[in-house]
């Protein structure tokens, strides 16, 4: 994604951050006897520094990689066209409602050292859009998981394919619904920037809400490897309620950048 302002400050400044490989040393006092290696302050760790940025909504954890997303669950039953959204958006096919904005849900996936890529399109190759190709998704995997507090104070975390189950619009034959899992891993598209001739250019993720879609738009943040139509009938996956926290439960939407140990 070729960034340009008004994000390209805010984007140029997460991968800064996310490049810094030497500890940030404390700021010079001022002229005096010189300390010996008990007075000096400590000097503050690249993770450390990362951790320190506020994001609204947003934890980040750049030791083991990962982002906390604040969330609601915002439905318990039916197909689903996304994984995550943002208000006023698609609640009625997402299972999670997320608090963060998506351009700063991407800042803190580049500052853990992600990579993004591109969502899925098409894309004219001549003037008079006459002839088009196929682009495919692509950029880093992305594991996806909801974090929650049972009743009896026990964090919980489980994977996002957890919580989806073939749906009766798959053309999958019924006795492999049960058998077919749901893919370990989004790609980390990264949406992308609107008009050029808008000034300033809208990141598209932040008009549709598409944080963690299945079916394809061509403007989600986290999307799945293949082409997903969003047509009823091909709707694939719709919500397994066995273990989802209840309907408007508070949950951590957490997004790793390393593969979590089984």
């Amino acid at each position: 994604m070729q960034i340009t302002s008004p994000l390209a400050k805010f984007f140029r400044l997460a991968l800064i951050l996310s490049s810094i490989t030497v500890p940030l040393a404390a700021e010079p006092a001022q002229e005096k006897a010189p300390e010996t290696a008990a007075e000096k302050a400590p000097e503050k760790s690249p993770e450390t520094a990362l951790q320190a940025i506020k994001l609204p909504s947003i934890e980040i954890n750049a030791v083991e990689r990962f982002v906390d997303v604040t969330g609601t669950i915002c439905l318990d039953e039916g197909a689903l066209e996304v994984i995550a959204c943002t208000k006023g958006t698609k609640e009625h096919e997402a299972i999670v409602l997320v608090e963060a904005s998506p351009v700063h849900i991407h800042a803190a996936l580049l500052l853990v050292g992600a990579k993004n890529g591109n969502p899925a399109m098409r894309r004219a190759v001549d003037k008079e859009m006459t002839r088009w190709v196929d682009i495919p998704a692509k950029g880093d995997p992305i594991y996806v998981s909801l974090v929650w507090k049972k009743e009896d104070g026990i964090t919980v975390e489980r994977p996002i394919s957890d919580f989806l189950e073939r749906s009766e619009y798959s053309d999958v034959p019924a006795e492999e619904k049960e058998k077919e899992k749901f893919p370990e891993a989004f790609l980390f598209a990264g949406s992308h920037l609107g008009d050029p001739a808008e000034k300033p250019r809208k990141y598209l993720a932040e008009l549709s809400g598409h944080v963690i879609s299945i079916s394809t738009f061509g403007d989600e943040l986290l999307c799945l490897p293949q082409f997903h139509g969003q047509e009823n009938h091909a709707l694939a996956w719709q919500i397994n309620s066995t273990h989802l926290p209840k309907l408007n439960s508070k949950v951590t939407l957490r997004l790793r950048t390393v593969k979590p140990k089984p």
